[in-house]
């Protein structure tokens, strides 16, 4: 079980960001506190799994009781079911006392899964039994077995559905682990979190190693948003707790971060800002379906939706028409909602149906474009 005191485990267990994919996450965490459902969680290693798990709890009926978790890959398969189920004294080699178990300690409350791709398929199949009955033996105890209520939350970096196919996980746990499923987007797709992530982690590092908290130059900041960032939210803190270590300047410059991170950066592919018009199958079909959504107030839905379900769009056609919408709207999906008259509770369902058929652009670069646009031309009004 966690000890930190409820305010800095609240404060090291916050989702940070205002991107579109946060908000999205924010907005499933809620729906899944609402219920005891199961909550499957996969993403990159690295993304913040185990922080979206304690945002779901901390929402919960639950908050109030325990919040404890297992890392699957972390204990040897021998001791795994002993973590699970407690063992009693003599039980085995090293039981020097009795034990009552994880799943018994957080009765009440939530038991958070981390890797649990990597259970072994015996493992799998004691805690599928659990799974149906709640109830659970001790290693040692006899025929004796408790009830326990608690609420179960996985994650996972793997493909389970991948794993599932190789016989590498029982397809019925998979199915009873997966009711509710939560994919984390990887920090480069929220690259506009990451100013607000490395505030965060400037602060925490620099107040538990007594420095002052250095701040960046807009090209710093630039070779960091700019960065893949492989190994994501922990790569950065990572990064951070360097800088604030070394305490080489008050402001940080480019020079002053990792070498290969400011390489790879600058080796870096501008992000396109979508389709052109020459990449149009269908220009003037297109042009038609924007002016009568623009000009004549028809929705979304009856216009551009219905021609690509029809398969008379092509998905290079649908992207140009959503990237004319957001430069239109400076990279904002929500007012895209009334430029294209659709009602402001369409978001969740417009962004879906992008990511499904994978249509959906990156907002940052227009707002960047529209930033650099602005600039232009206040420099082209003072030189008049």
């Amino acid at each position: 079980m966690l000890s930190t005191p409820p305010t800095t485990e609240r404060k090291r267990y916050t989702l940070i960001g205002v991107s579109e994919h946060t908000q999205l996450l924010r907005a499933e965490i809620e729906t899944a506190a609402r219920t005891d459902t199961k909550v499957l969680l996969t993403g990159e290693t690295g993304v913040g799994k185990e922080v979206v798990a304690h945002e779901v709890h901390r929402h919960s009926r639950r908050a109030r009781q325990p919040f404890i978790t297992i890392n699957c890959a972390g204990v040897p398969d021998t001791l795994l079911e002993s973590e699970f189920f407690g063992h009693t004294r003599g039980s085995f080699t090293g039981a020097f006392r009795d034990s009552p178990g994880m799943l018994r300690q957080a009765h009440g409350g939530t038991v958070f899964l981390d890797e649990v791709g990597e259970m072994s398929l015996r493992m799998q199949a004691l805690f599928l039994r659990f799974l149906e009955t709640g109830e659970i033996q001790t290693v040692g105890g006899g025929a004796g077995r408790t009830h326990v209520d608690v609420r179960i939350v996985t994650a996972t970096n793997r493909n389970l559905a991948e794993s599932v196919a190789a016989q590498e996980f029982r397809e019925d746990l998979y199915y009873r682990l997966n009711v509710f499923h939560v994919r984390i987007p990887p920090l480069r797709e929220r690259q506009v979190d990451i100013p607000l992530l490395l505030d965060h982690y400037v602060r925490h590092f620099a107040e538990r190693n007594g420095r002052t908290p250095p701040s960046f130059t807009s090209q710093a900041l630039a070779v960091l948003c700019a960065y893949a960032w492989p190994g994501n939210i922990r790569e950065l803190m990572n990064v951070v707790e360097w800088i604030v270590s070394r305490d080489v300047a008050a402001i940080i410059e480019p020079a002053h971060l990792p070498r290969d991170i400011v390489a790879a950066a600058s080796a870096a592919p501008p992000d396109s800002p979508g389709p052109s018009p020459r990449d149009l199958s269908h220009p003037a079909k297109v042009e038609a379906l924007l002016d009568r959504m623009v000009k004549h107030g028809e929705p979304f839905w009856t216009t551009a939706y219905a021609a690509f379900m029809a398969r008379d769009l092509t998905r290079d056609d649908m992207r140009y028409i959503i990237r004319t919408g957001l430069e239109h709207t400076r990279g904002s999906y929500r007012t895209l909602l009334s430029h294209f008259n659709m009602n402001p509770e369409d978001y969740k369902r417009l962004l879906g149906f992008l990511k499904q058929h994978d249509c959906h652009l990156p907002f940052q670069r227009f707002r960047m474009l529209n930033n650099a646009r602005t600039t232009e031309r206040r420099n082209d009004a003072a030189s008049a």
